[in-house]
């Protein structure tokens, strides 16, 4: 145990026993028996695909989530991403993220069949909850994961609009208050890339997801996925 440790020592984010975020009883809270479901019509969806009677040109492909989003879950996020922020949090819900994720077997098929590698691309923050928080916890998740699955992390989105929490509104607000949010950096060709699996914290109805793969086919690519470390 290191120095820092003996003067600050981690607590369980549920049970406030010390050892580690997340001690070996409250680990069995834990789901990993998510709810597939169609981002388009918010219907569910066995694989977590999107729909074939939901596909439409700038439609996402589907969105794949490691872990159900209640209970300890709801309190290892809320602790990662909230005041006071928790940053020390990432090295295990990245663990919890990738195990989840390869388990999922249409997610390991994809994965492996794709011909050339996909790139991971984080759901942007806007600059003042960026500047506000010091970190975007989606671009963590994402690096922790890339790293895990051997893929290459590309910041290629940007965030243009200031948008409300999507928490509390109905899917109709959530869709227009997220509508134009993105746009791609023009800096980044992103001709080069087939595939791209969107990263993010939390999936409820896939409005942002949707969205974000939305402003990427625009510029070329082919098929896009979601991959959340949570589902609400």
């Amino acid at each position: 145990m290191d120095f820092l440790s003996l003067i600050f020592p981690k607590q369980c984010i549920n049970c406030k026993k010390i050892g580690s975020y997340l001690c070996d009883d409250c680990f069995s809270y834990l789901s990993f028996d998510t709810q597939g479901l169609c981002v388009v019509c918010n219907r569910a969806s066995i694989n977590s695909l999107t729909h074939p009677r939901c596909v439409a040109r700038y439609s996402i492909d589907g969105v794949f989530s490691s872990i159900s989003y209640k209970g300890v879950a709801k309190k290892l996020v809320y602790q990662f991403k909230y005041k006071p922020y928790l940053s020390d949090l990432n090295n295990l819900l990245i663990d919890l993220f990738f195990e989840g994720i390869i388990q999922n077997e249409v997610f390991s098929n994809i994965y492996q069949n794709l011909k050339i590698d996909p790139i991971l691309v984080p759901i942007p923050l806007y600059s003042s909850k960026l500047k506000s928080r010091g970190y975007n916890q989606a671009e963590i998740l994402a690096k922790g994961l890339g790293k895990k699955l051997n893929l290459k992390v590309l910041n290629c989105l940007k965030r243009v609009k200031k948008t409300f929490s999507q928490v509390g509104l109905s899917q109709k607000e959530r869709k227009e208050n997220i509508s134009g949010a993105f746009s791609t950096d023009s800096r980044i060709a992103m001709l080069e890339y087939s595939s791209v699996f969107l990263v993010d914290d939390v999936f409820t109805t896939g409005s942002t997801l949707n969205e974000a793969a939305k402003t990427l086919k625009k510029t070329g690519i082919k098929s896009v996925w979601g991959l959340t470390l949570a589902r609400d």
